[in-house]
This record gives C-alpha cells, sequence and structure tokens, in this order.
C-alpha cells in the first residue's frame, strides 16, 4: 500500500489533531539572546538577512493585496504560538516549534521568511524572547535557513508531481528534517566561533563560551535525532491533510498571484480555530522544565556551574527591557493567565503588523494590475 493511500484512510480530524499536538513537541527553537553573539557578529548576521527580506518583500508586492493579509498574518501568528510551547529534550533542557518548513511549503520561502520574521520581531521586542542585536541571527536561522532548505528539497523530491501524489508527502517530511537540522548547524556555528574569534588576552570568552566542538554537537544531535524527525512528519501529515481537504492551498506559491479568497479566512478556517485552541493550550509550554540550550540568561549560567560570566555577555545581557518579558504580565498574579494574555497580545500585534507590512508594500499593486489589464 503506497503512503498516499494509507494517509488518505486517517479521518481528516485525527490528522489536524495530532498535527497540532506534535507541532508543539516538535523542533527546538534558536532564539539567541543579547550577549552571546558579538556585536561584529551580529551585524554580520543582519547584513546576510537583509537582502532576503527584500527579496520577501518584492514577493509581496508580485503574489499579494490587501486583501490577502490574513494568510500572511495565520502563519506569522502560527509561528509565534508554536514557538511558546516549551517541552523537555534530554540533557535538562527544553525544546519548542518554528513552522518554517510548512510556511515554506505553503506560502513559499519569499513571503515565508517574512511571516517569520514578523513573529521573532515581535518576540523579542515585546517579550524578551531572543535578543534586540540578535535579531539578524534569528531570523537567518529560523527565518531564512529553514524556509529556503526546507523548500529546496520538498520542491527537489516533490518535482512537478501532481497536488496528490505521495512525492509531496515525502519531499515535507524529508524538507522539514532536513531544514531544521541545517538551521540548527549554523545557529551552533554562530556559538563556537566566539570564543575562537572575541576572547580576552588570556583566552577567557567575552560572549557564548562555548567552542565549536560543544555548540555544534550540542545543537544539531537533538534536532537530527528528535526534534527534526518529528517537524519532517508533521509537516507531511499536513500536506496529506491538504490534499485532501484544502488541495489549492498547495498551489499558492506556483500561482503567480494570490487570489484574494484563496488568502482570506474562510478559506483557512480550520487553522484559524486550531491557532485559537493553541493560543489556549499555550500554558502547557510552563509545565517543561529548564531553558533551550543556549537561551540561558547569566543568573542560569551561574547555576549550571559556570566560574565566571563572559565580560560581553554581561555587558549585552540587559540591553533590553521586554514590556512582558518570560510572556508573563505580574499584575495578573498568575502565571498562566499571564501566558494565554501574551498569546492572545502577540496574536494581535502579529496581525496588525503583518496587515501594515502588507498593506504598505502592495500599496498601489491593485491599480496597475487593473490598468495594465484594462490595457
Amino acid at each position: 500500500m503506497s503512503i498516499n493511500l494509507l494517509v488518505r484512510k486517517i479521518p481528516r480530524w485525527i490528522i489536524f489533531y495530532y498535527g497540532l499536538i506534535g507541532l508543539w513537541l516538535s523542533t527546538t527553537a534558536m532564539h539567541i539572546p543579547d550577549g552571546y553573539l558579538s556585536p561584529v557578529t551580529c551585524a554580520v548576521m543582519l547584513v546576510l538577512v537583509l537582502p532576503f527580506w527584500m527579496r520577501g518583500v518584492q514577493k509581496l508586492r508580485q503574489k499579494m493585496t490587501a486583501k490577502n493579509v490574513p494568510l500572511v498574518a495565520l502563519f506569522a501568528a502560527f509561528c509565534f504560538v508554536i514557538m511558546m510551547f516549551n517541552v523537555p529534550i534530554p540533557g535538562g533542557t527544553t525544546a519548542h516549534a518554528v513552522g518554517g518548513a510548512l510556511a515554506a511549503i505553503i506560502l513559499g520561502p519569499e513571503i515565508a521568511t517574512m511571516a517569520v520574521s514578523i513573529a521573532l520581531v515581535i518576540q523579542a521586542i515585546f517579550f524578551g524572547d531572543g535578543g534586540i542585536l540578535s535579531i539578524g541571527a534569528n531570523c537567518f536561522n529560523m527565518a531564512v535557513i529553514l524556509p529556503y532548505a526546507s523548500f529546496a528539497i520538498y520542491q527537489w523530491i516533490s518535482a512537478k508531481a501532481p497536488l496528490d501524489s505521495s512525492k509531496r508527502v515525502v519531499g515535507a517530511a524529508v524538507g522539514g528534517w532536513a531544514g531544521l537540522t541545517i538551521a540548527a548547524f549554523f545557529a551552533g556555528v554562530e556559538f563556537g566561533i566566539q570564543p575562537a574569534l572575541w576572547h580576552t588576552a588570556n583566552g577567557t570568552p567575552l560572549y557564548a563560551p562555548y567552542p565549536l566542538s560543544v555548540a555544534v554537537p550540542a545543537m544539531v544531535i537533538p534536532h537530527a535525532l528528535v526534534a527534526s524527525v518529528v517537524e519532517g512528519l508533521i509537516t507531511a501529515l499536513v500536506v496529506a491533510y491538504l490534499q485532501r481537504a484544502n488541495r489549492p492551498a498547495l498551489e499558492t506559491f506556483s500561482n503567480a498571484q494570490v487570489a484574494p479568497e484563496e488568502g482570506g479566512v474562510a478559506k483557512s478556517r480550520v487553522f484559524w480555530v486550531g491557532l485559537a485552541v493553541l493560543i489556549i493550550a499555550t500554558p502547557l509550554g510552563l509545565l517543561a522544565p529548564g531553558t533551550a540550550w543556549g537561551e540561558w540568561g547569566t543568573n542560569e549560567l551561574n547555576g549550571l556551574g559556570f566560574s565566571f560570566i563572559p565580560q560581553g555577555m554581561q555587558r549585552l545581557a540587559g540591553l533590553w527591557s521586554a514590556p512582558l518579558p518570560d510572556y508573563n504580565l505580574p499584575a495578573l498574579k498568575n502565571a498562566t493567565a499571564g501566558y494565554i494574555f501574551s498569546a492572545a497580545v502577540g496574536v494581535v500585534i502579529i496581525g496588525v503588523v503583518a496587515w501594515l507590512v502588507t498593506v504598505l508594500v502592495t500599496s498601489g499593486i491593485r491599480s496597475s494590475r487593473e490598468s495594465a489589464q484594462s490595457q
């Protein structure tokens, strides 16, 4: 029995339900805090990501209109909420999901870069999840490497296969696994080069203290063996679900322009409902003890047995004070309520930002298209 026939025998609600749960349990994110990378590294990473943002803006202008805002906002909000779910992984650290591979398959890697970047920037500014200086590095890893690598492999395997072909399911699985693993490798390299390039005269690291021999395996192995496997599996399940329930969604990338009705709320109602469910369920992310590898604060490093805090890390760690740090509002005096409140606030902010970005970059596009068609 082929993979495609096997998947078709699974009821849609089961695929959707376990897809949501699996995305929660899947991928380890790489939110690098301020102080782990030198300012020079941060500047270089920002320069590297800028061309991809420019390309994303170009694709938004080519394919989208203001009426497609719900589609862009949906994926940005989905990535934001998914990254709030922390689960324990071996070694005493935690993991949380990204969603970049699926966004790339549906929107294309260029627009996926914009959607994931919006989520990452809002996380850093409003919730202190990831540093302000390291926004470029975090966006490069999670909003560029992950979607582009995943999409390239998905396209290579599925080629010009029909929308209902099992090749698309296999391509989504392999692409999701490889994309996340490659992104983890890049994050490990960024951590690992710090002590070699920036240290005191006696060799004491100024920023991230982990050498390449520690950082790369610590990032890559948990992803390759666990997180990336689940990421690939869940991406494949969602693609299989779309093959049955909303096949035109798999053609969004290949369309020269996205029809307004395809980007509306009605066509993606089930995913908006799923997003609402995830917002309510976000406190499950509080159950996991510990912090994701490489995201420790200076106080946590002391608890891990470090005999010193690198000077540069100590200087930059408090660079930005987020209004809702760690997705909590102390005034509520309840961590669960604070987490749900933060998720809801984040989704609203993302909706507004996605709307502004899409409207601004597509302003004048509709009239020019209509004028060209009339000629």
